[in-house]
């Protein structure tokens, strides 16, 4: 059986040259060897196992948008939601928990105020006390963040996760699959990098990236839900 982390775009070149790309960030926080994870990147065609082969799997963020429906992604989308059938678990990070939720029947568009970007405070909903990923998690948590959309509504039977004033469905669960709006596997030097990299568009958004980049701080409690995942794919396998 394999695990896999679905590669659904890549950073920016010269970041990826610095510090490497999503995968790498994702590989790190798995806390797991690298060859225990099979990278496939979809975006660039790469065909998915079978859902029957699969453990469980990663999706990573991209700066493409779930809205555009593009041929690679519709094409996931049908993946995972045979994936959901299966009760593979899977966990979507951004432009997958958009993904995740747009494919499973909620919607995903722009933000009406807005990107959300650098370090915000994210908040545990009462549900994630019996959530096997959110359970004893932090009631509330530093997370590294970046989109222009978010998911406006979430799918049948999903149950929130964890929100804040800005994004209301900053994670959710739908059977054995798990959105998180926030990066987990973005450190530091990373989300400066970002913030670095957008500045004329945030500053554009009505966003100055230089304040943004004063309050960056670490992240590790929303790191940990990487770790979370691997040691509940673990648990299942045993």
């Amino acid at each position: 059986m394999q695990k896999i982390i679905i590669k659904t775009g890549r950073t920016y070149p010269a970041l990826a040259a610095q510090l490497g790309d999503f995968e790498d960030w994702i590989a790190r926080e798995l806390g797991e060897a690298a060859g225990d994870w099979r990278v496939v990147d979809v975006q660039r065609g790469e065909a998915l196992p079978p859902v029957s082969e699969c453990a469980g799997a990663v999706l990573t963020g991209s700066p493409a948008m779930v809205s555009d429906y593009e041929d690679w992604s519709v094409a996931t989308a049908h993946w995972l939601r045979a994936a959901v059938a299966s009760e593979v678990p899977l966990l979507g990070i951004c432009y997958g928990h958009q993904l995740l939720a747009d494919a499973l029947g909620g919607s995903v568009g722009y933000h009406p105020q807005g990107p959300e970007a650098g370090v915000v405070d994210v908040d545990v909903l009462p549900a994630a006390a019996e959530d096997p990923l959110f359970a004893g998690m932090p009631a509330r948590f530093p997370a590294a963040v970046i989109h222009w959309q978010s998911v406006s509504t979430l799918p049948p039977g999903a149950v929130r996760l964890a929100a804040n004033d800005f994004e209301p469905n900053h994670a959710f669960r739908v059977g054995s699959a798990w959105g998180v709006q926030f990066h987990p596997e973005f450190d530091t030097a990373a989300m400066d990098a970002y913030l670095t990299h957008l500045a004329p568009t945030l500053e554009a958004a009505g966003q100055p990236a230089g304040p943004l980049r004063q309050q960056l701080r670490p992240t590790p409690q929303a790191a940990a839900v990487l770790r979370r995942f691997a040691s509940l794919l673990r648990q299942q396998a045993a």
